[in-house]
């Protein structure tokens, strides 16, 4: 089944043809970065207007560049949420416009499932059951993944996420945005010995996260300081140092109640080079095995959303013409998929 896929939950607008025989046959991406960087944030108005202007053409060049004929499109898979409603609308109306023009189904995939099957499009997927940490800029959820469609939350965060956490820090360093990369570039030349900052809601049991608390002492630290450029460098390295210590130390938590011995990474903090080198180290430590998707498919992207929607289509999943948009959905409310693993 050759399935178009639709992204636009946020401020990316991804689009992808994905074929249940030959894989991933394109994807294309536009990123509206430079557009929110002068606001320090994403701006949903502006991210909507700008997904209106580019997702048709960037349809038109997946279909292109995946060499698809007239009538080969099978299905139509779009972002349905969580997300930005106004992001949504704009991915979920075309991509529900084309599959009644086309007269093939159509379905709404959960954005985060669509990173937590990221992994999937790698030479060497995962195999069910994992661990799953979905970390962004709007999420930061670990995840008991017995199958498609079969997840459990163990934790997730009660205030900011910690891709937010970063563009929170970062904005406070005078980096720009967004937050993630520039606090690890600026963090390459800091002193790690100049501050430890706490690792929030580690020294009690759970799972769940916090990083409001982190982002409030960097404050306090940075308050009475003149930001030098090693200044920053240093705080920023203690800041990446402390967020990642608290995710792996979650992890590996995670791992253990779980009782898994493998953990799939996804969503954009999933790109950070230092989470990835600690995260393997306590992996191989403790006999586990961690996965990625490829580096382009961290953060939002067309890809997932055709490689989620086509393993739903190609089971009989259909979406009504009388399609709607969820900013806010629980993984736990999506429907097991009959053709998953154990």
């Amino acid at each position: 089944m050759l399935v178009l896929g639709i992204e636009t939950s946020c401020d990316d607008t991804g689009v992808a043809v994905y074929d249940t025989e030959a894989g991933l046959k394109s994807h294309c991406l536009a990123s509206q970065v430079e557009l929110h960087a002068l606001y320090g944030g994403v701006v949903p108005e502006l991210a909507a207007r700008d997904h209106v202007k580019l997702l048709m053409p960037l349809v038109e060049k997946a279909l292109q560049e995946a060499e698809v004929p007239d009538g080969g499109v099978e299905g139509v898979a779009y972002t349905a949420g969580p997300g930005l409603s106004g992001a949504l609308l704009v991915g979920a109306s075309l991509g529900r416009a084309l599959a009644w023009a086309w007269d093939v189904p159509a379905l709404g995939v959960h954005h985060m499932e669509g990173h937590l099957l990221a992994p999937m499009l790698e030479d060497n997927p995962p195999q069910f059951p994992f661990v799953a940490l979905l970390v962004s800029g709007g999420h930061t959820l670990l995840v008991d993944v017995k199958g498609i469609g079969r997840y459990q939350i163990l934790g997730g965060t009660l205030d900011d996420a910690v891709g937010e956490a970063f563009d929170k820090t970062a904005k406070l360093l005078g980096l720009g945005y967004p937050g993630g990369p520039a606090i690890a570039k600026a963090a390459q030349s800091g002193n790690p010995e100049r501050w430890r900052f706490p690792r929030p809601m580690t020294d009690r049991p759970g799972l769940d996260f916090s990083f409001s608390g982190l982002k409030t002492y960097v404050r306090n630290t940075v308050t009475p300081l003149e930001l030098d450029e090693s200044t920053i460098a240093d705080v920023a390295c203690a800041f990446q140092d402390a967020a990642v210590d608290t995710l792996m130390i979650k992890c590996r938590r995670a791992l253990e109640q779980a009782g898994r011995r493998r953990l799939i990474v996804a969503g954009g903090v999933g790109a950070n080079l230092l989470l990835r080198e600690r995260l393997r180290a306590m992996t191989e430590e403790n006999g586990k095995e961690v996965f990625y998707p490829r580096l382009e498919f961290c953060t939002d992207n067309g890809a997932m959303i055709a490689y989620a929607g086509c393993i739903r289509l190609a089971e009989g999943e259909r979406q009504d013409l009388d399609f709607s948009v969820r900013p806010r959905w629980s993984l736990t409310e999506l429907a097991p998929f009959s053709g998953a693993a154990a």
